[in-house]
């Protein structure tokens, strides 16, 4: 997390716009000194507090989310003046954060006809517009950091990068600075960050309901649910318990407190809290497979063991195609078929084609024909 800060400082701060003149003349090409920078991670990893502290600190900051933004929102879009009743132009997000840092969250919720405005902006930092008779290029010499959730929420370190991030590699590549924030289960590091936060809700509260004796409670207690998943067998750890699980601890303890007409909260308030939380966990996270809890189940509502069962039928999907020869392809039910026999446990059809999707997507099969006549082909190259 240190060079991922160093690395925001570093944008801030911001490189030299450097135009190269040819032949002893000017109009040579230009080239960008604001820093790009991508943040890829786990949910509950502070990236969207990151970037809510760049636009804080930033002179000139403008804030967005990619769900709630448009291609318009962040280049310009024509509206009707209401006095004049003429058109004119009205600049968006990237526009005005020329010359600062514009803070897009959500990157990965972002649709495709709205990313694309940035594939100018990161690279020429311009924003050119032909709309409703008004054709103009607009400046926004921006730096822009994003933050984004890999595919399905949760981070494989098992896959290739292009795998977790569902952006084009054209988009990718504009970002100078591409950091991954990961959620690993370190107790250690969980109580450290847990005492700090909580030290820092206590320290904005401004009258003392919240004694700072409970405190170590509720570090023990999220210290022990980030331990709940912890299972030898497994290479990684499964995720039972983020800092937001932390935060809504200390709420409803406070709640309970009020319940109680006290105006301090007590250690009977903390427990019931914390076992309310587990207990909440227990019922939504558990993952009916394995019995363990998982906070994949909440995120993605696909647990890890049933996300490493989707990866061994891919592995194997794979494998009987290319037994089969690629390019004539294997029919579908002849495919579940196979994989039955060399399996102890039922191939799920539905799991299945989430698995054949996949790979489409990816690019490495095609399916062709229709219900059941559909065959599965391997593209070679």
């Amino acid at each position: 997390m240190e060079d991922v800060k160093k690395g925001i400082l570093l944008q801030l701060f911001g490189g030299t716009n450097k135009s190269i003149a040819r032949g002893g003349g000017g109009g040579g090409p230009r080239y960008r000194g604001d820093i790009n920078v991508l943040l890829v991670g786990d949910p509950g990893t502070s990236k969207s507090q990151i970037l809510q502290y760049v636009h804080k600190s930033a002179p000139r900051g403008v804030y967005t989310s990619g769900k709630g933004s448009s291609a318009v929102g962040l280049t310009a879009y024509v509206t009707r003046d209401p006095d004049s009743k003429q058109l004119v132009l009205e600049s968006g997000a990237l526009v005005l954060s020329d010359g600062g840092v514009c803070c897009i969250d959500e990157f990965d919720k972002m649709s495709d006809a709205t990313r694309s405005v940035l594939h100018e902006v990161m690279e020429q930092q311009t924003a050119s517009i032909a709309k409703a008779g008004i054709i103009t290029t607009l400046n926004a010499r921006t730096s822009i950091i994003a933050a984004a959730n890999p595919v399905g929420s949760k981070y494989d370190v098992n896959q290739p990068i292009t795998r977790n991030i569902d952006l084009p590699p054209t988009l990718i590549s504009r970002f100078d600075l591409l950091y991954l924030v990961l959620d690993r289960v370190d107790e250690a590091m969980d109580r450290k960050l847990a005492q700090h936060l909580a030290g820092l809700y206590l320290e904005d509260t401004p009258i003392r309901t919240y004694p700072s004796s409970l405190c170590k409670k509720l570090v023990s207690s999220y210290v022990e649910m980030r331990n709940m998943g912890d299972d030898h067998r497994a290479s990684e750890k499964r995720i039972t318990a983020t800092t937001r699980q932390l935060e809504s601890m200390i709420r409803p303890s406070e709640a309970h407190a009020r319940m109680r007409f006290s105006e301090f909260v007590e250690l009977q308030d903390v427990k019931e809290a914390c076992r309310l939380m587990r207990e909440a966990i227990r019922t939504s996270a558990m993952e009916s497979r394995t019995g363990k809890i998982d906070m994949g189940m909440l995120n993605t509502g696909t647990g890890q063991g049933r996300r490493k069962m989707r990866d061994d039928m891919r592995k194997e999907v794979l494998g009987l195609l290319q037994g089969a020869g690629g390019a004539r392809g294997i029919k579908w039910s002849e495919a579940i078929k196979r994989l039955g026999d060399q399996s102890s446990v039922k191939v799920d059809a539905p799991e299945f084609s989430e698995v054949i999707k996949g790979l489409e997507n990816e690019g490495l099969v095609k399916v062709v024909g229709e219900r059941d006549k559909r065959t599965i082909r391997r593209i070679e190259g």
